[in-house]
């Protein structure tokens, strides 16, 4: 049994007792650090379903690898909880240190990696055994963080260093620093390449992962705004992965770009503060969480226009879709 599955069984006995299971629920959550609490928003109807009371400042989501649980980064709890979707309620609580921000698991499962903000640190903690197994020094205020798609890497943004640290699991090591753009935040995963979205630069890094080397630099600029208030932070690409999704966070924009040729074909206007973004399974809607407007742009895909705007709390941080 894998750890993660000897996790499940640990926290959330009662309910897996009950044979309840959620799964491809066909929902969407967002974090709201505000209000503390999750907004679910039934995806069919595009409507706000319900809101949870969570924990403290929330902030990155992600689903465990069987779907059934939300991990979520509670900043001012200093810890990651565990929110079981079929119960509707938190059923384990992480200590993983001071101030998470971002976080990735291993491609098993088995390991959680955090940026810890305040510690400047990354802090690896094992799901299975319930406690941190190490944790590796890095440069100031880091946020982003993406394991490498074979489990042997954990890449680790620092916003004071305008760098991307490599750091090897096996040795517990950085083994590269990579310079990018000003206040690098968050990562994409495309094919063999690590897009780097830097804030203060209004650009995305392409790194390429066979040698960790800057291949290209993407730079926006929506017609009518000024380099100054375009401030990348979030990322999504599409199921197919020939379209990334950029958040242009202050200029209010998502930026749509092709992969391959690395162009910028297009901006969606989003709300203020375009955030946090995913993509639907099909590929047909991005959701957009608006930081500074507290609302959530749902925007069909095939035309680039935005369809809907919901009101999802105060400061929305990170959209997961469960569809």
């Amino acid at each position: 049994m894998r750890a993660w599955q000897q996790l499940e069984l640990a926290l959330a006995a009662a309910v897996l007792a009950a044979g309840v299971h959620a799964k491809d629920t066909g929902r969407v959550f967002v974090s709201s650090e505000k209000d503390n609490a999750l907004a679910v928003i039934d995806a069919a109807r595009g409507e706000v379903i319900a809101s949870h009371p969570l924990c403290k400042r929330p902030r990155h989501m992600q689903l465990s690898p069987d779907r059934t649980q939300l991990l979520v980064a509670c900043s001012d709890d200093h810890r990651v909880v565990v929110w079981d979707i079929a119960a509707n309620k938190v059923v384990a609580r992480l200590d993983v240190g001071e101030d998470p921000e971002m976080f990735d698991l291993s491609p098993d499962g088995r390991m959680l990696y955090v940026s810890n903000e305040e510690d400047s640190e990354l802090t690896a903690f094992d799901l299975g055994a319930r406690k941190k197994t190490f944790a590796v020094k890095v440069g100031g205020e880091p946020e982003g963080v993406k394991v490498s798609a074979d489990g042997k890497l954990v890449y680790v943004t620092s916003e004071v260093a305008s760098t991307v640290h490599v750091i090897d699991v096996a040795t517990r090591k950085v083994v590269k620093d990579i310079p990018v753009g000003k206040r690098p935040r968050r990562f994409l995963l495309a094919g063999g390449e690590l897009w780097v979205s830097s804030e203060l630069d209004a650009s995305v890094s392409i790194i390429r992962t066979s040698d960790h080397s800057v291949q290209a630099t993407v730079r926006f600029l929506p017609q009518g705004m000024r380099s100054e208030d375009v401030t990348p932070v979030g990322m999504a690409l599409s199921p197919d992965g020939r379209t990334a999704y950029v958040g242009l966070g202050r200029a209010h924009h998502v930026a749509v770009v092709d992969v391959a040729s690395r162009q910028v074909k297009g901006y969606v206007l989003a709300g203020k503060r375009a955030w946090g973004l995913a993509v639907s399974r099909d590929g047909k809607r991005l959701y957009v969480a608006n930081g500074l407007s507290d609302d959530l742009t749902i925007v069909d895909t095939p035309s680039l226009k935005a369809t809907r705007t919901l009101r999802v709390g105060r400061v929305p941080h990170t959209v997961v879709v469960d569809d």
